[in-house]
């Protein structure tokens, strides 16, 4: 699950105004240094003032990294894409507040805020559509090629463009919103994204060395080879939702964007880009959290993040095989960007990013805290709303819910898979996590009249206690339920088909071991007898009761546990998990 959620997640920063430090001479060592303890193979970087690398290229050749090596950004690729976009803005070929609709007509968005709140091409730039993020079929498979239509990522019937929050009120990260966006520029251009956005936005920045289109280490000998865990190799995957992730860059390249990013938006002295326009980039307005004062946030494909004493624009990114992130200082014109050819889940890569902070910008001491609200009035049980993944909607409201209480003056954040927070609070409706320099949580109400909080990028909306107590009690009966049931068939006491339907759950596993993850999402042996499996299991616990009944052979234990079975059975088809299909 932690592999799925890594490189499904895609980690985003952004920028303020602070007094620039002196650049160290020199971070090969250092880089190096890192990635030796963090089990990592290369790295290449830029402070704009210098590039580096560091580590190897290929773990089975040990060859060097080089400073003009070639590598994959994940979702970086937003941040380029989102210029794009802004380049057709500031051409007038487009309009930020354009409905989506209008535009790609063949695309039908389920959005029952339509007639007031269509989403719009800001909404999707801003990740305020509403949208789910992928479904694992959009990343976990091997069945996309280069020139995967980007509409096949929405199959009629899917229910994968479902708007579940009023367009614009919150954020909530989306890959699906880029894919779309690259269908937007294609619909405009008339041209492949790719091949537009190459020729028209990467050309005239000077980016020779980058492009949007698919490449592999096959056919590109200076792309660098990505790694997971242990130095296994992977090769470059295309993607049903490339827009969002597609991207191959060089150090060099990354510095040239970052200045332009920084700039009035000219080129040889012309108009190429809007000035506003830049500066609105990690500028987040009008969420909810943004109108409370929060000012932290995601804007225009870049996210005002505050991290190791310092406040940046930035968007990181992640692939098979690769990571990397992208951190501007426009006040100070200061930048850094760095790619590592290895995606690992026990590696620590903001070790990496607080080492370019350090070296680029000082730590500013924390300012002191504002007069504080009536925060009893926010105790309770706080669930994400929207999810980033729709998939995993049930295991983060079962099993990471947040509970808000107050601590003193401040309120203590605290959830099953995180440490506590104590928020302080800083006026009116902001409160700030430690060693944050501004206020980190917006604590509202929204216009439907529930209680939320925000980070800028996720928001949580309040609960009842006894609907989650009660999800709680369901899962922990099932299985209870079905545990009880293996243990007294194995002893032979217990129901002999409902066990087999029980054990029968454990048969997909020895499949998915022996495939590769990146299939995850596909019809495969183990997928195929996972859904079959997850299908049969309510059967088999009605055949076992109505056996039981039949021969009037009925244990209360056996009835019991049985029922606990089909409780769960029954929630978890409520919300959409049995039977569990991983593909389209």
């Amino acid at each position: 699950m932690k592999k799925m959620l890594t490189l499904l997640a895609c980690l985003l920063i952004a920028a303020p105004l602070q007094a620039a430090a002196p650049i160290s001479p020199s971070l090969e060592p250092d880089i190096a240094r890192l990635l030796r303890e963090e089990g990592l193979q290369g790295a290449v970087w830029t402070t704009l003032e210098r590039e580096g690398a560091a580590g190897v290229r290929d773990a089975r050749t040990g060859m060097p990294m080089r400073v003009d090596q070639r590598v994959h950004v994940g979702s970086i690729a937003k941040t380029v894409l989102a210029v794009g976009i802004l380049r057709l803005v500031s051409e007038h070929r487009l309009l930020l507040e354009t409905p989506v609709a209008t535009l790609l007509p063949q695309i039908r968005l389920d959005n029952r805020w339509n007639t007031t709140d269509p989403v719009r091409i800001r909404h999707l730039l801003d990740h305020t559509a509403g949208l789910d993020d992928v479904h694992l079929w959009h990343v976990f498979s091997l069945q996309a090629d280069a020139h995967t239509p980007l509409a096949a990522a929405f199959p009629p019937g899917s229910r994968t463009l479902r708007v579940r929050q009023r367009p614009g009120a919150r954020v909530s990260y989306s890959n699906l919103g880029y894919t779309l966006l690259g269908m937007v520029v294609e619909a405009v251009t008339g041209q492949p994204y790719e091949i537009y956005l190459d020729a028209a936005l990467l050309a005239p920045l000077g980016m020779h060395d980058s492009t949007f289109a698919f490449v592999s280490q096959a056919n590109d000998s200076r792309l660098a080879m990505g790694h997971f865990e242990d130095g296994v190799t992977q090769p470059a995957v295309a993607s049903f939702v490339r827009p969002g992730g597609q991207f191959t860059t060089t150090a060099a390249d990354m510095g040239r964007l970052a200045r332009f990013l920084m700039s009035d938006g000219r080129l040889a002295g012309q108009p190429f880009i809007d000035t506003a326009l830049l500066q609105q980039m990690g500028a987040p307005a009008g969420t909810e959290a943004a109108r409370a004062g929060l000012s932290v946030g995601y804007a225009l494909g870049l996210r005002t993040v505050d991290r190791h004493g310092v406040v940046a624009k930035c968007h990181g990114g992640s692939t098979a095989g690769f990571r990397a992130m992208l951190c501007l200082w426009p006040g100070t014109q200061q930048a850094f960007f760095i790619a590592l050819n290895a995606d690992s889940e026990t590696a620590d890569y903001a070790r990496f990013d607080a080492l370019l902070v350090r070296a680029l910008m000082p730590a500013l001491p924390v300012s002191p805290s504002g007069p504080a609200q009536q925060a009893a009035s926010w105790d309770g049980w706080y669930v994400p709303a929207p999810n980033r993944f729709d998939s995993f909607r049930f295991l983060d409201t079962v099993f990471n819910p947040v509970h808000v209480s107050r601590d003193g003056q401040a309120l203590k954040l605290t959830s099953p898979q995180a440490a506590p927070v104590t928020l302080q609070p800083v006026g009116g409706a902001l409160f700030r996590a430690p060693d944050k320099q501004r206020a980190s949580h917006a604590f509202i109400v929204s216009t439907e009249g529930t209680r939320i909080y925000s980070t800028g990028t996720q928001s949580y909306e309040q609960m009842p206690f006894p609907t989650l107590l009660a999800l709680w009690i369901s899962v922990a009966a099932g299985l209870l339920g079905l545990a009880w049931i293996v243990i007294a068939s194995l002893l032979r006491r217990g129901p002999l088909v409902p066990c087999a339907g029980a054990l029968a759950l454990l048969l997909p596993l020895p499949f998915f071991i022996s495939q590769s993850f990146l299939q995850l999402g596909e019809l495969t042996i183990a997928s195929g007898l996972l859904a079959v499996v997850t299908a049969a299991l309510p059967v088999t616990m009605l055949a076992g009761l109505g056996l039981a009944l039949h021969r009037r052979t009925v244990r209360r234990m056996e009835m019991g546990a049985m029922l606990a079975v089909l409780q769960l059975c029954l929630v978890l088809a409520w919300w959409g998990l049995l039977p569990l299909r991983l593909w389209a």
